[in-house]
């Protein structure tokens, strides 16, 4: 196409160079050029479409910044702006004639033209004589300064605008929209970028409807049906502004214009709008719910002057009003104004030299000799884009890329009376319900949670926020690829009723359907030949190549699968375990020393004779049978001990603390010898192992084979993430074939365990009693889902409904309907030790221990308290013949072990004695004592 494109615009320059007149029509007062003075006049070029909607507002706004630059005394001193306008009514041809005729009067810089296409031609005349050219709306963004470096925009670049409409979309949260443009220049490109900034938030563009430059209402019609009958219903339209209402009033009349449709428009709407001083009310009403997007230009009282001043100098004084466009053409010219003034003070000289290309005609008719470059245009250029002043569109300044440094965008939705201002774009901070001029002092934030907007009225007078898409009204249903299953025929599998299949995952699937707000019809279609299960991975990647337009059925989700297609929300939870044989163990004759580590062996019986020790210390002393010689007491300790542990004990405790102490301590013994019991039961009956394969790594790290169920992503997962060989791998098609591998194991040809999704291994374990069993833990963790074409949005309206059906216990229903329960397939999913240590009864022995130990710092408090009172006064008159000990020897240890040896009514009564003989003589005393009295 860039071929042709340049023999075209070749032929153009050859055709158009026959038709240039051989004489000059400019003058030549400035070839001669003063070193020091500044001339009278310059001339400068103007190229424009005058009888256009844009053209109508800019033509008085050029005027007027033609007839204030002149009348300043303080720009310029005293040089005069001489503009030669030329109309290129909307023709590449005339424009290219246009700008080599105005070329020809020696012109130091150009303003126009309007038009991209236009723009595009005369770009190579001025690179060629090296004239600035200043656009005011040519907003292709693909006139860039690199190819075309005298090309300057003064007006927002089309890229922006761009990015400003896939903000809009992703803010609303649309994935899918239709682009109706006209196919020119600034159509193709803009709607180019618009693809690439959607790409960047993850929505597209579905369709590209091209228009024909002065297409006709019926061909209008035609593009319009067409897409009416397509997905999508956002349709963004970037067309010209003085044909662009054919569009909408086409669409009226297609209905097009109601609920559910969302209508974008670029610039060029409120450019046709702003023209008009009086809003027909029929068109206004044609428009009604549009968005559309509009320059912005910051409310100055520079502004409202010129606003006052329109009508004096508008030539349709009735009709015209101003838009953007007129206010980017009136500093256009001031913004050549001050670089002309800058120029002339840096001493610069208008000069003009001939190019030596064109000298040489060759006998040629053609006069390109008349055709002059200026000298000391690169420095007018470099001049331009230094400049930097407030105009009335705001501040007028370039970035390193000749851009406009603040981009903006007001969002304007179109009411039945006029339009009114939804926010702001600019690409400091996106979208915002403040103006850009006042964000512009804040930092830079365009997270997602900065993006703010006003409610829009929409089509329809709708203030609900339309989905965006319908299926297509073509009668054509969705087509959905069924896997056709050969084992677990639960989950899906071929049926002779009317869906043509049936199952768990057809189910949920018709059941979320039903959900939905509207309808979709759709059709099964069986993958596969239904002799073996088929490969999902290029079931999945046949969605993704719009084979199909969905995969319903037991889809892994899985990472690579994500990245082609969309999956709804998870049905079911999946995730990969390891399944092996199981037989019934031997019993060993040391059996039962398996329930108990060697720690809780030790422990336990350590606390035995602990309790027993500390019961005889409580009771000794109040207990008879807890009395005798010290070999009877040994026996006695071993006894009451070991006898407790069956609860048989024969000696009776008579003690508060030593009742306190032996509860507690039978409530342990309880507690140990149940739990013994259990633990010992399972040992004797548990299955154990067929081989020594105790989960996924004990699995990996042997060289034993591996079965796969035929189809399973797990092949490919074992063989890339797990870095198991693939010559270890066998595929499985059948139940029966997994009962025949792992009966046989690796020894006799099969396999020492099956890696398969969880629910399969549910089915598989409910059919075979319990002979097999999962070991080690899920170490895969994923779900099921239906997958669907990237951005459908009919993936996300089924998440929905999926988690409705969640919530309403609808999921578990059907998975009852379908799937069997079984007690194989909800035990525990190893073969645990089932040997109990010390951190199970720790709390218990802890208990226990700090109950003694009160126990024994009581009954130590009391027997000290009764030691204190016990005196050998006392003691004598118990055993009167043993002699009185000294003071040293009542305090001695063998006393105080020979007293807490005694028993405790011996000590009372001896205690008692003593109270009572300490009685007495304080009563003879007060006896004495009141005799003496007179």
């Amino acid at each position: 196409m860039g071929v042709h494109v340049w023999l075209r615009r070749a032929f153009l320059l050859a055709i158009s160079c026959i038709w240039v007149p051989l004489a000059v029509l400019g003058g030549n007062e400035n070839d001669t050029a003063p070193s020091s003075s500044r001339p009278k006049e310059v001339n400068v070029g103007v190229m424009f479409t005058v009888h256009s909607v844009i053209g109508e507002s800019v033509k008085p706004a050029l005027e007027a910044a033609a007839n204030d630059v002149n009348s300043d005394s303080t720009i310029l001193n005293g040089t005069k702006l001489n503009f030669i306008m030329q109309d290129t009514n909307c023709s590449g041809f005339i424009g290219m004639i246009d700008a080599l005729q105005v070329m020809e009067s020696n012109i130091v810089a150009a303003i126009g033209p309007q038009s991209s296409g236009i723009a595009h031609v005369i770009t190579h005349i001025v690179n060629e004589l090296q004239v600035p050219l200043l656009s005011f709306g040519a907003t292709d963004p693909s006139l860039n300064s690199l190819q075309n470096p005298f090309f300057l925009r003064t007006v927002t670049n089309d890229r922006f605008q761009m990015l400003a409409v896939a903000d809009l979309i992703g803010y609303f949260g649309w994935k899918e929209v239709i682009a109706i443009f006209v196919d020119d220049d600034n159509g193709r490109n803009g709607i180019s970028v618009l693809g690439d900034a959607l790409a960047a938030k993850r929505a597209k563009i579905s369709y590209k409807a091209a228009l024909r430059p002065g297409a006709t209402r019926e061909e209008i019609n035609t593009l319009l049906s067409n897409v009416n009958l397509m997905e999508s219903r956002v349709y963004v339209v970037h067309v010209n502004p003085d044909s662009g209402l054919n569009l909408f009033s086409e669409a009226k009349s297609l209905n097009m214009i109601s609920s559910g449709y969302v209508w974008i428009a670029t610039d060029w709407l409120p450019s046709v709008l702003d023209s008009s001083q009086t809003v027909n009310l029929e068109t206004m009403d044609l428009l009604r719910g549009v968005v559309a997007l509009r320059h912005h230009t910051p409310d100055s009282d520079q502004k409202k002057r010129f606003a006052s001043r329109w009508r004096s100098f508008s030539e349709k004084e009735a009709s015209a009003g101003f838009n953007s466009f007129a206010l980017y053409a009136y500093d256009s010219v001031w913004l050549l104004a001050r670089a002309l003034d800058v120029f002339f003070s840096e001493g610069g000289n208008v000069t003009f030299s001939s190019d030596p290309r064109l000298s040489n005609t060759k006998g040629s008719a053609l006069q390109l000799r008349s055709l002059n470059i200026f000298d000391q245009g690169q420095k007018l250029l470099d001049i331009l884009t230094r400049v930097n002043f407030t105009g009335l569109t705001g501040q007028v300044q370039f970035d390193a890329e000749k851009n406009l440094i603040h981009p903006a965008f007001d969002i304007l939705n179109i009411a039945g009376n006029g339009s009114r201002i939804l926010g702001y774009w600019s690409n400091y901070t996106g979208l915002s319900v403040v103006a850009p001029e006042i964000l512009y002092a804040k930092p830079p934030n365009t997270s997602t949670s900065n993006q703010h907007l006003d409610s829009p009225t929409w089509p329809g007078k709708t203030t609900a926020l339309p989905r965006g898409w319908v299926f297509p009204d073509n009668g054509n249903p969705l087509h959905i690829a069924v896997p056709f299953r050969v084992t677990f025929q639960e989950f899906v599998s071929k049926d002779d009723g009317p869906l043509g299949v049936k199952g768990y995952c057809i189910d949920i699937f018709e059941a979320a359907i039903e959900l939905l707000p509207y309808p979709v019809p759709h059709v099964y279609v069986l993958y596969g030949d239904g002799k073996r299960n088929p490969y999902f991975n290029n079931l999945v990647n046949d969605v993704a190549q719009n084979k199909y337009d969905a995969g319903v059925g037991d889809i892994t989700i899985t990472m690579n699968r994500t990245r082609i297609v969309d999956f709804t929300q998870p049905f079911m939870e999946s995730g990969l375990v390891v399944v092996v044989l199981v037989k019934d163990s031997k019993s060993s004759p040391w059996a039962f020393l398996q329930p108990f580590t060697v720690e809780m062996w030790c422990v336990t019986g350590l606390f035995f004779f602990f309790v027993g020790a500390v019961v005889w210390i409580l009771e000794h002393r109040i207990n008879h049978e807890f009395r005798g010689p010290p070999s009877q007491q040994i026996v006695t300790v071993f006894w009451f001990s070991l006898s407790t542990m069956f609860f048989s004990h024969r000696e009776n405790t008579v003690g508060t603390l030593g009742r306190l102490v032996l509860i507690l301590w039978l409530f342990v013994v309880l507690i140990i010898n149940s739990s013994y019991t259990a633990s010992l039961t399972s040992i004797l009956t548990v299955q154990q192992l067929a081989t020594g394969i105790q989960g996924i790594d004990s699995l990996i790290s042997s060289s034993d084979p591996i079965g796969i169920q035929d189809g399973s992503f797990a092949y490919r997962y074992l063989i890339e993430e797990m870095n198991v060989a693939e010559s270890r791998l066998r595929i499985l098609k059948t139940q029966d074939e997994y009962i025949q591998a792992l009966n046989r194991g690796p020894r006799g040809g099969g396999v020492a365990a099956i890696v398969d999704e969880l629910p399969y291994i549910e089915v598989f374990l409910s059919s075979t009693n319990c002979n097999y069993r999962i070991v080690g833990q899920e170490f895969t963790k994923s779900g099921w889902g239906f997958a669907f074409q990237r951005d459908s949005p009919l993936a996300v309206d089924m998440s929905t409904a999926i988690l409705q059906l969640s919530e309403k216990g609808e999921l578990q229903k059907i998975h009852d309907k379908w799937l069997p329960k079984d007690d194989c397939a909800i035990q525990d999913n190893q073969i645990d030790d089932n040997r109990l240590s010390l951190k199970s009864f720790w709390g218990l022995f802890l208990i226990c221990g700090v109950a003694c130990f009160i126990a024994l710092l009581l009954f130590s408090c009391r027997v000290c308290s009764q030691y204190r009172r016990y005196t050998p006064e006392a003691r004598q008159q118990e055993i009167p013949s043993t002699p009185e000990p000294g003071p040293s020897n009542s305090c001695s240890l063998q006393g105080l072990i020979k007293f807490v040896d005694q028993k405790e009514a011996e000590i009372k009564e001896i205690l008692k004695k003593k109270a009572t003989s300490e009685s007495k003589p304080q009563l003879t005393q007060s006896s004495d004592v009141q005799e003496s009295a007179p």
